[in-house]
């Protein structure tokens, strides 16, 4: 059997983290609520993605790869 002090602080202990755990819930779920409510409706249609940004997204892609690649091959070839 454990003692009567080990019994006591066993039961504090889960009751706490039961008390810790509703409050933290509770407090999730007004913050989502409360977010739910302010924002306005979404369309459920989505945009279609332009040319244009896949051209940006390619050509910003390929400069980093132009500045870091020496770089990057350099601190390669220093592990082996």
């Amino acid at each position: 059997m454990i003692s009567i002090l080990a019994q006591e602080r066993l039961l504090g202990a889960a009751l706490g983290s039961v008390f810790s755990g509703v409050v933290i819930f509770e407090q999730r779920r007004d913050i989502y609520t409360t977010i739910s409510q302010n924002q306005p409706p979404k369309s459920q249609v989505k945009a279609p993605v332009s040319s244009n940004k896949i051209d940006i997204a390619h050509y910003w892609n390929k400069s980093v790869d132009q500045v870091f690649g020496p770089a990057i091959q350099a601190l390669s070839s220093r592990r082996s």
